[in-house]
């Protein structure tokens, strides 16, 4: 009797102590984010042809953040998402051109909750850089399951490159740094091996971002999700006409179906959820990365991707968490991307880092006057040009440059966005002392986020440790002209840091013509030199190249005559 009495007691205060575990056990974190899905797809935001059951469901349950803004493209929207900072603070600028590469002494997300014993876990699109020391694995993902550059069957992914028109398909992902093949349609992996991270780890603390890389191009979708819109008049809404062309309407058929397909995986990964009874202790959040790429409907927002004005920089953000809401809430302030950390952190009561800049704030902390800050918004390729496709938020304000970098200030635009929402009313010579003013503040923003350490500084891709052996470099992360892609006659070069070594050099080249020729590697004032064949498959070597310690531009090259060609990747291993 004795006995049994000391067991229940045992057992009881097992019992209480697992029951007060879970009662203060700090919430998961999961972010969804899709590519390329504007403000204007979602049925939620007035689409009438979209078929959006599930995120509609969620949106209708969820706190709204209905002025919610981000970068104009992917990768500086996302470096300033897992950072909390400006993009270019971070080293990053563009979406290739060598401008997608996070500075590795940034602190993200991941990292934040893997040092608070958070299991972490990334599904899809990184974008912000493919090579040590910048990959989601050396920035705080435990779990990684990604393609490579901006999307898949991009230049930059070569692993699925040449799958073509195909390349949504069964495609080679990067599992914890290691190509693997998959079967089935690119979003429904990333959701399922999403689900079975959660399952994982349903018994602890983990972040799980989801990050499709669709709706972007290129445009592939399952039949099943097509036949959806395949007969429905995309350019009709509400009796108005849509400048549409007959491309844009395939188009948008496509991007409904993908995103209906999103919205199907959206629902298994709530559905989960509730099975796991996680519900209840889980913030969610759903947003995206950018406007629409081409024309469709956008909620008469002006722009597209790309562009300053709402229409390229207003997006869907909803975050749900039950224990701080209990119905669905409409929050029209200001907020953006460099907000979500500053305010997940909260939530989860983990400490931001205090030596850097965190440029964003805590959207639900009521003592923070939201009504005056400050939001800067730019992007031209390769660097930011000086009041080109450049933009500051300041209370209702917004001064749009798309000009000259001497223009006066008459040439600028400033919209009143309280009373003009849709940008259509430039009233610059009515308000010329409020542009001046925004024009100054401009100015100093600029001056100041140009100046970043880790842009006066880029980040390099390092070559021959022991965390990453062989290297790809790929198309992506090369920097020279503007807009290097997949051409072949193009200077490009990448910017690297070697250790001291034994190196083999592996060039793929595309379409040649002729292959015999000779290959130049340049790395800083050390030039190498060899006459080579191009075999069949494109690939030509250089071998026992010894590097010194050091940081360099490689730039490589074939010669055909006066013609310089471009590797579209090249292979470097230590020895």
């Amino acid at each position: 009797m004795k006995y049994n009495v000391i067991i229940l007691f045992i057992l009881s205060c097992l019992l209480f102590s697992c029951q007060n575990n879970l009662e203060t056990k700090n919430p998961n974190v999961i972010i969804v984010i899709t590519d390329d899905q504007g403000y204007g797809d979602i049925g939620y935001n007035g689409n009438p042809h979209l078929f959006t059951p599930n995120l509609d469901k969620f949106a209708n349950e969820s706190l709204r953040f209905n002025n919610f803004n981000v970068s104009p493209v992917c990768a500086p929207t996302r470096s300033s998402l897992l950072t909390g900072r400006y993009s270019l603070r971070t080293g990053v600028t563009d979406t290739y051109n060598g401008g997608a590469i996070m500075s590795p002494n940034e602190i993200t997300l991941a990292e934040i909750f893997k040092e608070n014993n958070y299991k972490t876990g990334i599904f899809g699109k990184w974008h912000l850089g493919d090579n040590y020391p910048s990959r989601p694995s050396d920035q705080g993902f435990q779990e990684s399951l990604i393609h490579l550059s901006g999307g898949i069957g991009q230049v930059g992914d070569f692993t699925n490159y040449y799958k073509g028109s195909t390349s949504y398909y069964d495609p080679i992902l990067w599992l914890n740094n290691k190509q693997k093949k998959y079967n089935g349609y690119c979003s429904d992996i990333f959701t399922d091996e999403a689900i079975m991270f959660i399952e994982d780890n349903k018994d602890n603390q983990f972040f799980c971002y989801l990050s499709f890389n669709a709706p972007h191009t290129p445009l592939q979708v399952p039949d099943k999700y097509y036949q959806m819109y395949k007969d429905i008049d995309l350019a009709n809404i509400k009796g108005e006409s849509l400048k549409m062309t007959e491309k844009d309407i395939l188009d948008a058929r496509k991007i409904y179906g993908m995103v209906s397909n999103i919205d199907e995986n959206f629902g298994k990964l709530i559905n989960k959820l509730d099975e796991l009874k996680l519900k209840e202790n889980t913030i969610i959040i759903f947003m995206t990365d950018n406007g629409p790429q081409q024309p469709r409907y956008v909620s008469n927002l002006r722009g597209l991707k790309s562009q300053v004005y709402n229409g390229g920089i207003k997006v869907p953000f909803y975050l749900n968490y039950p224990k701080i809401h209990n119905k669905g809430q409409d929050l029209d302030f200001f907020s953006a991307h460099i907000d979500v950390l500053p305010t997940i952190a909260k939530l989860c009561d983990i400490p931001v880092p205090d030596d850097r800049i965190i440029d964003g704030i805590d959207l639900l902390d009521n003592t923070i006057n939201k009504s005056e800050r400050d939001f800067f918004s730019y992007w031209t390729r390769k660097s930011p040009e000086l009041y080109r496709n450049i933009s500051l938020n300041t209370g209702n304000y917004k001064l749009v440059a798309n000009t000259d970098y001497n223009s006066p200030i008459e040439k600028f635009e400033l919209y009143n966005l309280e009373l003009d929402p849709y940008e259509t009313q430039n009233i610059i010579l009515s308000q010329r002392n409020t542009g001046l003013e925004m024009k100054s503040r401009m100015d100093e923003i600029y001056n100041e986020l140009i100046n970043s350490k880790n842009l006066l500084n880029k980040p390099r891709i390092s070559i021959g440790t022991t965390n990453e052996n062989p290297t790809f470099l790929n198309r992506n992360d090369a920097s020279g002209q503007r807009g290097i892609w997949n051409q072949n006659e193009v200077f490009g070069f990448w910017k690297v840091k070697f250790e001291t070594g034994l190196y083999n050099f592996k060039f793929k080249f595309n379409n040649l013509d002729i292959t015999d020729g000779e290959i130049t590697l340049e790395l800083g004032n050390n030039v190498y030199r060899k006459e080579v064949n191009i075999d069949k498959d494109g690939f030509a070597l250089m071998k026992q190249i010894k590097v010194s310690e050091g940081k360099y531009d490689l730039t490589p090259f074939f010669s055909l005559g006066r013609k310089n060609i471009l590797p579209f990747w090249i292979e470097i291993e230590r020895l």
